[in-house]
C-alpha cells in the first residue's frame, strides 16, 4: 500500500463540537456484512462479516489500502450494492432483502450521494441539477433550505451557468447541494476530494464539517487522504475486508500512522 503524503489541504480540519451526551444512534450499521463478488473458484470476499455503526449527526470516514472493501461497504451501506449475508440498516430501518423498487425509493428520499466524479447533467443549469432529485420524487423544494445552502456552498450567483461554465470545485459545490437538498438522513461521499485542487478540496471538507455542525447532517466518506480523514469525528479502518480499528477525533499523524500500521 503507498500511503499518500500528508499536506494535500493547506488547511487543518476546523475544531469539532464537544460529543453528544446522549446516547448515539447510528444512522447507518452493519452487522455480520458478508459481500462476496462472483462463485466457485473465482470467487473473491470483499466483507468479511463486517460489525459498524455511523453515529447520526456525525462525519464518519472509511479508510483502509487499496482492496480493504471500504467502498463496498460504503455501496452496501448506502443500498447501492447488495449484502450477500448479514444485515444493513438505515436508522431503523433494514435494507436487507428489500425488494428493488423499494430500495430505489429509500435511496431517492432518505439518502445524499457525493461522487468523486460529479455526475452532474451538462444540459441543465446548476439550479435544475440541485432540484432534481426532488422534481424525480415529485416533491417541492423547500425555497427557504435551498436559499440557505446554496449561499453557504458560494453558488448562489452561480446557479444559471451550466457545469462547463463552472471550474471544477464549483461543479462539485453543485453536488454536494444536490444531495443535501432533499434533507437526506445521511449523506454518503465517495472519494469527494479526489478530482478537486487543494483550495477546492479545503472549502469543500469546510463545509460537509459546517453541514454537520450547523445543519445536523450525517455524513460517510470514504477517502485515502489523511488530512481529508482528520475533518471527520471518527475514522474507521478496514483492512482485507475486516474492521481494523477505529480512532477518534483523527489528526492527519494519527491517521497516517494507523494506516502504516495495516500493512504499508
Amino acid at each position: 500500500m503507498t500511503v499518500p503524503p500528508t499536506g494535500q489541504y493547506p488547511q487543518q480540519a476546523p475544531p469539532r463540537p464537544p460529543g453528544p451526551a446522549a446516547p448515539q444512534q447510528f444512522a447507518a450499521a452493519a452487522m455480520g456484512l458478508v459481500k462476496v463478488y462472483g462463485s466457485g473458484p473465482s470467487a473473491v470476499q470483499a466483507l468479511g462479516g463486517v460489525n459498524a455503526g455511523f453515529p447520526r449527526g456525525q462525519f464518519s470516514a472509511i479508510m483502509g489500502p487499496s482492496g480493504s472493501g471500504k467502498s463496498t461497504l460504503m455501496h452496501c451501506l448506502a443500498g447501492l450494492d447488495v449484502a450477500t449475508h448479514g444485515q444493513v440498516t438505515l436508522g431503523e430501518l433494514n435494507l436487507t432483502g428489500m425488494p428493488d423498487k423499494q430500495l430505489t425509493q429509500v435511496r431517492r428520499d432518505r439518502i445524499g450521494f457525493i461522487f468523486q466524479s460529479f455526475n452532474l447533467l451538462p444540459t441543465l443549469t446548476a439550479e435544475q441539477n440541485i432540484l432534481l432529485p426532488l422534481e424525480l420524487a415529485g416533491r417541492k423544494p423547500d425555497p427557504r433550505w435551498f436559499q440557505t445552502i446554496t449561499q453557504a456552498l458560494g453558488i448562489a450567483e452561480r446557479l444559471r451557468h451550466r457545469p462547463s461554465e463552472l471550474s471544477g470545485g464549483q461543479q462539485q459545490r453543485v453536488a454536494v447541494a444536490r444531495a443535501l437538498v432533499t434533507r437526506p438522513e445521511v449523506v454518503f461521499a465517495d472519494e469527494p476530494t479526489g478530482a478537486l485542487d487543494s483550495k477546492s478540496g479545503t472549502n469543500l471538507l469546510n463545509f460537509l464539517r459546517q453541514s454537520v455542525n450547523q445543519f445536523g447532517q450525517t455524513v460517510v466518506m470514504v477517502t485515502h487522504d489523511p488530512v481529508a480523514a482528520s475533518y471527520a469525528d471518527s475514522v474507521t479502518l478496514l483492512a482485507d475486508g475486516h474492521i481494523a480499528g477505529r480512532i477518534e477525533r483523527p489528526t492527519p499523524d494519527a491517521v497516517l500512522n494507523a494506516l502504516r500500521g495495516l500493512g504499508g
